[in-house]
């Protein structure tokens, strides 16, 4: 079947070409030879990683932290000998974390894990002491206010559900049998049923309810986003505008749910230093190496820079953008005069809504024709192990023909979708595709990614697997130097939509949207 529609679309312009002998030249050899000697060679990828992580730190939209990565990554780039800027696409106010202590002071005295949320107030200049309370049930939101007006005020108010267990499910599942298993997540399933349902009566969502507590004069609100791994907890930002949000860990989180439950209040003691300031600029950072032949048509290398900042965004997204940074460095030594322009994007708030990439494509339009394909990497540090072609229905006659050419150590482990079907959300290629401009996600294996360091604080340098890096960037640049070698630029030929089984018609193709240029 696949030699059949090899046959029906070689006849189409503008799609890759190849021959049947494919497998037994290779007139790339030497290039490709020349990118594993160099991506293998080279030791200054953890050295890079270190000053990238560990002394810039996490690199929240707004923050200090933030605009030092913009000009590191620049600056490297420069250092490799490729042109390099910042290219302002907003604003964002200002905000910086500083310490974040939270403390027990009844019924015993203990340091409690935790931390505030992004963009959280201060406590000020003295720490906030203040008993705990929880959401309680009640029947509907006339209920719900009359509590929050008086009870609520001058409390700490837990409004995440607690967990049965602390133990991730893989866990249950190996010491116990199916039956008991089985009971375990049903009776979690009840758990998070009946919870929502509590929020839902209050009249309100997780995201609003924070803010009429503050309404209603509580101190301060406490949380728990577990991500389902071992003392894993996932910080995203505060509602707040005065009073602190803190995310503390599961366990002790459950700890304080319990005290309530059998009739013990708690008091806490919370410190959380953090300052707001004026609108900073919002940049993407962008680095490239002018074509030759085809100077203004484009192969286009992408990672967004941002992250959340509980931990340092060692695997979202800085695994992507060392990766993308190494392709570069290496691409630059040996492949130093392309045949199109090589770009790479390095986007400024993603995490807030494909910000940055967004504001790329439609503040660049005399770009829309020009860019044959985008490889966009966003999922942790493992090996890429799925390319899916994101609905271009001719995408697979390029991505076949390179990957005969490709060692097979590169390819042993990945798998091709074809034609696959367009995102809609979740990373920068979605801001290329919404334009018909083919754009790939090369996902990663799973490797514990979402349930123990997306966007959570243990997303730290430690994580990293620099022998994966390493595989990824040369696997990238292969496909990059092949897609400039190409005599055509990729077809943007798209499928027909398949129909939406509730509604019976045909889904539509993502469209672009408007990105959000000031913030929080």
């Amino acid at each position: 079947m696949r030699k059949l529609y090899h046959f029906i679309f070689l006849a189409t312009a503008g799609i890759c070409t190849t021959t049947l002998h494919a497998q037994q030249t290779n007139p790339h050899q030497s290039v490709i030879n020349a990118i594993w000697q160099e991506g293998t060679t080279d030791k200054s990828l953890e050295e890079r990683a270190h000053q990238f992580l560990d002394v810039i730190g996490p690199r929240l939209i707004g923050t200090r932290e933030m605009e030092r990565a913009h000009f590191f990554v620049k600056n490297s780039y420069l250092s490799f000998g490729i042109d390099a800027r910042n290219e302002q696409w907003g604003t964002w106010r200002s905000w910086q974390r500083g310490i974040s202590h939270i403390d027990m002071l009844y019924p015993r005295r203990i340091n409690l894990e935790g931390t505030q949320m992004a963009w959280s107030p201060s406590t000020g200049n003295k720490a906030l002491k203040a008993k705990v309370i929880a959401l309680p049930d009640l029947s509907d939101s006339a209920s719900y206010d009359q509590w929050m007006r008086k009870e609520a005020k001058g409390k700490l108010v837990m409004i995440s559900q607690p967990q049965l267990s602390g133990r991730p499910d893989d866990s249950w599942q190996a010491n116990v049998s199916a039956e008991r298993y089985d009971s375990f997540k049903n009776a979690q399933r009840v758990l998070t049923s009946n919870w929502q349902n509590r929020i839902k009566k209050t009249g309100f969502t997780s995201r609003t309810l924070p803010v009429q507590l503050e309404a209603a004069g509580a101190a301060g609100i406490i949380a728990n986003t577990w991500s389902g791994g071992w003392g894993v907890t996932r910080v995203f930002s505060a509602r707040t505008k005065k009073i602190p949000s803190v995310e503390l860990g599961l366990e002790d989180y459950n700890l304080l749910y319990r005290y309530l439950t059998y009739g013990t209040v708690p008091e806490l003691q919370i410190t959380t230093e953090s300052s707001f300031g004026e609108d900073v600029p919002t940049y993407n950072t962008i680095a490239e190496m002018k074509g030759t032949e085809h100077p203004d048509q484009y192969v286009v290398l992408s990672a967004h820079l941002d992250s959340w900042d509980a931990g340092t965004g060692a695997t979202d997204n800085g695994t992507g953008v060392l990766t993308m940074m190494e392709a570069m460095r290496i691409l630059k030594k040996v492949y130093p005069n392309p045949k199109r322009t090589i770009l790479v994007g390095h986007w400024g708030g993603e995490e807030q809504g494909l910000n940055g990439s967004a504001s790329f494509v439609k503040d660049h339009p005399e770009l829309q024709d020009k860019i044959s394909l985008v490889l966009n990497q966003d999922n942790g540090t493992a090996r890429i192990a799925e390319i899916n072609t994101q609905g271009f229905l001719n995408a697979y006659a390029c991505f076949d023909k390179w990957l005969n050419y490709i060692p097979e150590t590169f390819k042993k482990e990945l798998a091709m979708k074809y034609p696959g079907a367009p995102d809609n959300g979740g990373s920068d290629n979605v801001s290329f595709v919404s334009s018909g401009i083919p754009a790939f996600y090369l996902s990663a294996k799973n490797w514990h990614y979402r349930d123990y360091t997306w966007h959570t604080q243990r997303d730290t340098y430690d994580k990293i697997v620099f022998e994966d890096i390493r595989h990824n960037a040369m696997l990238v640049a292969m496909l990059v130097y092949m897609a400039c070698e190409e005599p055509e630029m990729m077809s943007r030929q798209q499928i027909v939509m398949p129909l939406d089984m509730k509604t019976g018609t045909p889904k539509k193709w993502p469209s672009p949207k408007e990105p959000t240029r000031t913030g929080p």
